[in-house]
């Protein structure tokens, strides 16, 4: 139980920790929170500063999720099923919420989650994440929008997750991971509906 639970406190510790902010202060002289869309996320800091920040925030996003739940999947080998599927979804949940509140920054100015989220499904649910993922490719495709690819993808997975895993903790963490994703792009939304939602 003191291992989970520092599992958990470690995870929404390194899910905490601004990648794009530190990446951008660092290598660009510049603060992202006050250029763009003022988001830390990774299509926002290679809007602003560039393809590579861009592709080191998106990999340091995928890492504060991914690594977590590798860490609970070693932490839980030989527990009871039910449980064990239990400790993974807070554990990524503790990762997801706090890369969109993270603590260093006063539970203010988080991203949007989405690719912290496909950081711990691509482990906890490879085939569910894929699903979601190509979604949000078929989707940037067709409405040349990131948002729109965001909120697909994040709409396909729970329902990919279940039927994958008929887990019930595993979708419950999918669909509080989607309900907080939606919430995070309230304001997109409201720009896709009224079509002025900047296209790529």
């Amino acid at each position: 139980m003191f291992t989970f639970f520092g599992l958990s406190v470690f995870a929404y510790l390194f899910g905490s920790i601004p990648c794009g902010l530190i990446l951008t202060k660092k290598f660009a002289s510049i603060d992202i929170r006050q250029k763009g869309s003022k988001n830390i996320g990774a299509a926002n800091v290679r809007r602003v500063a560039g393809t590579m920040l861009g592709a080191f925030t998106l990999a340091g996003d995928l890492l504060k999720g991914a690594l977590p739940v590798c860490l609970v999947i070693y932490a839980i080998a030989g527990t009871d099923k039910l449980i064990g599927e239990i400790y993974l979804s807070i554990v990524a949940l503790s990762a997801f919420l706090g890369h969109l509140y993270p603590v260093y920054m006063k539970f203010k100015e988080g991203g949007k989650g989405v690719t912290t989220a496909a950081g711990c499904f691509i482990i906890i649910s490879p085939i569910a994440c894929i699903v979601a993922i190509l979604t949000f490719i078929v989707l940037i495709f067709l409405s040349r929008r990131v948002s729109a690819g965001s909120l697909s993808g994040a709409a396909v997975l729970p329902v990919a997750v279940w039927v994958t895993s008929h887990s019930i903790p595993l979708t419950a963490c999918a669909l509080i991971t989607t309900i907080f994703i939606f919430f995070r792009h309230k304001d997109n939304i409201k720009r896709l509906l009224s079509g002025t939602e900047p296209v790529i």
